[in-house]
């Protein structure tokens, strides 16, 4: 009960935070403006929209669980809210659970605001039916689960680093996954034993957010694009991937912050 309503009022809190609907805004308004980019590639007006659009989803997703995500614990601590929790019969892995659980949330919700503008831009194009939405399940999906890593990273980093300098790590982290396969390519083809160790470390070691991305041997935002089936046990795969891995860096977060000193 203590992790729902700290997740509850975490919730509450982004949703009234005035960068949550700029950034939820701006990615309609993406999605909406690929239907006039549409207009210009003639018969590929669907894969123009779908593109752009789980694109937005996935870019401004990002954002907010970067932007959010880094601040959860450094605003609490800023406004001294922390100590007064903590005084309460609340652990402090409870409250840093509560508080990702909570973000998870409000991500959940603007994923599938997002993808509702999406979703209508298409019927309005009138190139959609319910099989088609269906087939976007998966790749929605899979983007609020890269989310839901992302926001496990940035968590990490608020519990001992300020907003900015989490941020910086959060996005560096967000980056290097997205090359996590040219470290092992470059691993390969390294003739160094060392190098090649190094190179196989990091690949196992960052985030590779890139699984996220490519189902497979295709690229999920491709497949949707084209309505092409996405292999079931390629997602269940990258789910347990990322779920195993956000669990370790919720527990990384919440070791750091137990050991914190508030004095």
């Amino acid at each position: 009960m203590t992790i729902l309503s700290i997740a509850r009022n975490t919730f509450r809190e982004n949703i009234r935070d005035k960068i949550l609907y700029n950034l939820v805004l701006f990615a309609v308004v993406m999605i909406l403006s690929s239907f006039a980019l549409g207009q210009l590639t003639l018969g590929h007006e669907d894969k123009v929209i779908l593109d752009l659009g789980l694109t937005s989803i996935s870019v401004f997703g990002t954002l907010i669980a970067v932007f959010i995500g880094t601040s959860l614990v450094y605003k609490e601590l800023e406004k001294r809210t922390v100590y007064a929790l903590l005084a309460k019969p609340i652990r402090r892995h409870e409250f840093i659970l509560g508080k990702y659980l909570g973000l998870l949330l409000t991500l959940l919700v603007n994923v599938l605001i997002m993808a509702a503008g999406m979703v209508l831009t298409l019927i309005f194009h009138g190139g959609v039916d319910l099989q088609k939405c269906l087939r976007l399940i998966p790749a929605i999906y899979m983007i609020f689960l890269s989310l839901a890593l992302i926001t496990s990273i940035a968590l990490v980093f608020s519990t001992f680093s300020t907003p900015a300098l989490s941020a910086l790590f959060a996005f560096f982290l967000w980056g290097i996954g997205h090359f996590n396969r040219d470290l092992l390519a470059f691993a390969n083809l390294s003739k160094a034993r060392a190098m090649r160790w190094g190179c196989e470390i990091l690949y196992y070691a960052l985030p590779n957010i890139s699984n996220f991305e490519a189902v497979g041997s295709s690229n999920i935002i491709q497949s949707s694009a084209y309505y092409r089936p996405i292999d079931p046990a390629a997602v269940a795969w990258i789910s347990l991937y990322g779920l195993l891995y956000s669990s370790i860096l919720i527990a990384i977060a919440m070791l750091v912050f137990s050991r914190r000193d508030f004095k």
